[in-house]
């Protein structure tokens, strides 16, 4: 794997450790780490903010804990996050994996796991942040894109990039079809970054990321 990995506090956890799962939606890179053996051993908990987030029922079928923490049930983004960060640490998870969860979590949230949160998003970062990643990049004509896993820090699709794959942009691509390319890769992807976090072997210097 091409990717750099990169470790800035000694709070980085040696491995193996347990992982939160955190969804909003269909959760199909979830179940990539359900049927990774490596992985779902060490998956403590599956949490959406969406009571009927498909990726709950993955998590039922695969027998994990599950959690739902309410947008709306909290007067703010901090409150919310506590909430959020108060379930993770109750499921004895050490790590925190971001996968398709829709909400920003609050700076407390990742002083609680620090060097400790993962995403992933459906472009080659920097280019692209944000939500409309797949929309931006046929809108700007560029030939390749990719996906990326990343530390998370406070600002949006901005932390330390541990891993990253290419994926051709076709010339009859739409939004669906570059969209769906780009889930295969993340579906490897991701699964081969949250097995090596749970073993410990990524380490973030700044903004670089070891592989160990």
């Amino acid at each position: 794997m091409d990717g750099a990995l990169h470790c800035r506090r000694a709070s980085v956890p040696e491995g193996p450790i347990d992982i939160a799962v955190l969804a909003s939606g269909s959760g199909t890179n979830l179940q990539a780490m359900i049927d990774n053996p490596a992985v779902r051993p060490h998956i403590s908990l599956v949490l959406s903010d969406r009571s009927g987030a498909l990726a709950l029922d993955r998590a039922g079928a695969a027998g994990i804990p599950s959690q739902v923490v309410a947008w709306s049930d909290h007067a703010d983004r901090d409150s919310f996050s506590v909430a959020v960060a108060d379930n993770v640490e109750a499921s004895g998870a050490k790590g925190v994996i971001l996968a398709g969860f829709m909400r920003v979590l609050a700076p407390s949230f990742l002083d609680r796991f620090p060097d400790r949160v993962l995403n992933i998003h459906p472009s080659l970062l920097p280019a692209f942040p944000g939500a409309h990643a797949v929309e931006q990049a046929l809108a700007h004509g560029v030939k390749v894109t990719g996906v990326t896993v990343h530390f998370v820090d406070e600002q949006v699709d901005d932390g330390p990039i541990v891993a990253q794959i290419a994926v051709r942009v076709l010339a009859d691509d739409t939004v669906e079809s570059l969209h769906a390319r780009i889930q295969v890769e993340e579906h490897v992807l991701y699964p081969a970054v949250a097995e090596a976090f749970i073993e410990g072997r990524l380490m973030v210097e700044g903004r670089d990321v070891v592989w160990r």
